[in-house]
Formats: C-alpha cells, structure tokens, sequence
C-alpha cells in the first residue's frame, strides 16, 4: 500500500519514473477496459494512451481519502477515465464502424494490479460482445460490466433511460441467443 502511495504522490508531482510505473503496472488492466469500448486494437491501443495522458494530467485533483482502499479507488477512478476517453472517441469517429481481428497476443497482456479479470471467461464474453450492434454494445458495457446506472448511462451518451434500458434488454437477448446456439454446438460436437 505504501508503494501505491508513493507513486500516487510522484504521479501528483509529475515524476516521469513513477508515471511509468503506474503506466506498466495498469495499462493491461486499462487497455482491457477501453477495447470493450471501441472496434479494432489499434483504436484500444490509441485510445488507452491517450487516458493516461488524462490520467498524468489530472493526478493533482486525485484524493486518496481510505488509505486502505487506494488501489481499488486509484482503478475505478482510473477506469472512468478510460470509459470516457473511449465515448469521446467514438463520438470523434462518427460511429464509422470499423472491425478487425483480435490480435491473439493482446490476451497476453499482463494485468499486474491485484484485481484482475479471469483471462479465460473474459476473452470469451469480449468476443461475443464485440458482435453486438455498437448501441447494444455500450450500454452493456456501462450498465453490466462497468456498473453504471441507467440514469448516468443516458446523461453520459446522450440516451434517454428509456433507450438504455431498451438496448440494454436487447443485448442480453442477443447475448442469450448466442450462448445457447455455442452451447447447443458444444453438446453435438463428437469427442
């Protein structure tokens, strides 16, 4: 905890050495969180950096106000800023749509922060949620995985509640469907 500490301070200073250990130690973690956000690696990996520069910048307006829980609040806080830095992009690409493999070595990323996701179940529900229409999509994202409610997801995209709720159940749906036709091919499959 004390290490965190001392790097939340040198961040707040704009010490490059500890910017570079907070940028190794979390950018798995945050490259993570915004590739659910946008279409293709490249756009995760632009998109990511550009978050930590927000990050770095905005380090003196960060308040550590539980010592005990920093890092889960140095992460969520982090993770805003992720998602934000990603609605701002798509919003900037004009929901031009653009698809792309996975590079396989991207799920090798290391998330070296002590609450990271399970790789195995995570790359398989990134998978079939890249496949759902971009709407769908989002407020998925923010409502299921991210934790926001429908009320901040409307004033963050510009949606009525109606809507997120509406594209939320749609997703689900959707995500159902494709689950149940995966399983039912896994089950006919011979050994």
């Amino acid at each position: 905890m004390e290490k965190i500490l001392e790097i939340i301070s040198g961040c707040a200073a704009q010490d490059r050495k500890c910017q570079q250990i907070l940028y190794d130690k979390y950018y798995g973690l945050c490259l993570k969180t915004v590739f659910r956000y946008v279409e293709t690696y490249e756009q995760a990996v632009e998109v990511t950096n550009d978050g930590f520069v927000k990050i770095f910048r905005s380090f003196a307006r960060f308040e550590i106000r539980d010592r005990e829980k920093i890092e889960i609040v140095l992460i969520g806080w982090m993770r805003r800023i992720m998602i934000n830095s990603s609605i701002d992009f798509t919003r900037r690409q004009n929901n031009v749509t653009q698809t792309s493999q996975i590079p396989e070595n991207s799920w090798d990323l290391e998330d070296k922060s002590q609450l990271s996701d399970s790789s195995i179940k995570y790359k398989e529900l990134i998978k079939l949620i890249k496949q759902l229409p971009p709407a769908y999509q989002l407020v998925f994202n923010l409502h299921v995985i991210e934790g926001y409610s429908h009320t901040e997801i409307s004033k963050m995209i510009g949606i009525t509640v109606g809507t997120s709720k509406s594209n939320l159940f749609k997703a689900r749906s959707h995500l159902q469907k494709k689950l149940t036709v995966e399983k039912n091919e896994f089950v006919l499959c011979p050994i």
